[in-house]
């Protein structure tokens, strides 16, 4: 699986769907690359090789697009984590370890995806619709961390402060690894991550 970020289609007709699609691909590419600031309804169209009032089309404005591609990226992480637990197979811990190490791996883990998820934090303060979708997607995060964590044992009582826990620290080494990924291997930050669920679990036995 590859997020869709980086390449640049070429067409020159599309179906409506993929049409649509590749706006968003193309909207994602170009908020990686530019930023906010260079994301204007003109400069997508460039990227996706269609006109300005096509995507008028397709999209109201350019928070319509903005919002969609946030949605778009984020369902494309998740299925990078769905992946991640189906390949652990059944055993609680084994699938504890594999959603939360899943952010250390490509594709989650990629200059070009944290290009693009800055670009949406940038605009969490201004709009509401994606503070909306940011607000979704961690609680989604946390809420499925708390049901691995309570097939591991962890009493209900400590599910909350522990899902934030471990986002948070899931969320730092990923940032660096983005960042700097001279700084420490995936390796390193799937045992950092192992070592503190091991230490979160144990002590709620």
């Amino acid at each position: 699986m590859t997020l869709q970020v980086s390449s640049k289609p070429a067409f020159t007709r599309a179906e409506p769907d993929a049409r649509r699609a590749s706006l968003v691909e193309a909207c994602a590419r170009v908020l990686a690359r530019e930023g906010v600031a260079g994301s204007s309804v003109r400069a997508i169209a460039l990227e996706a090789g269609v006109s300005p009032g096509l995507v008028g089309h397709y999209f109201p404005g350019i928070d319509a697009l903005v919002a969609e591609t946030y949605a778009h990226i984020e369902a494309q992480v998740s299925a990078a984590i769905d992946a991640a637990l189906e390949a652990a197979g059944s055993d609680p811990r084994a699938r504890l370890e594999a959603f939360v190490t899943a952010s250390f791996a490509p594709p989650i883990a990629s200059g070009e995806l944290l290009a693009t998820w800055i670009a949406f934090w940038s605009l969490v303060r201004s709009r509401s619709e994606i503070a909306r979708q940011h607000d979704e997607q961690y609680a989604q995060f946390r809420a499925r961390l708390e049901g691995l964590l309570a097939e591991c044992g962890m009493p209900a009582p400590q599910l909350r402060r522990a899902a934030i826990a471990i986002t948070a620290l899931v969320d730092g080494l990923w940032l660096e690894l983005c960042l700097s990924p001279q700084a420490f291997s995936p390796a390193e930050a799937g045992a950092i991550a192992r070592q503190a669920l091991a230490a979160l679990t144990s002590s709620g036995r």
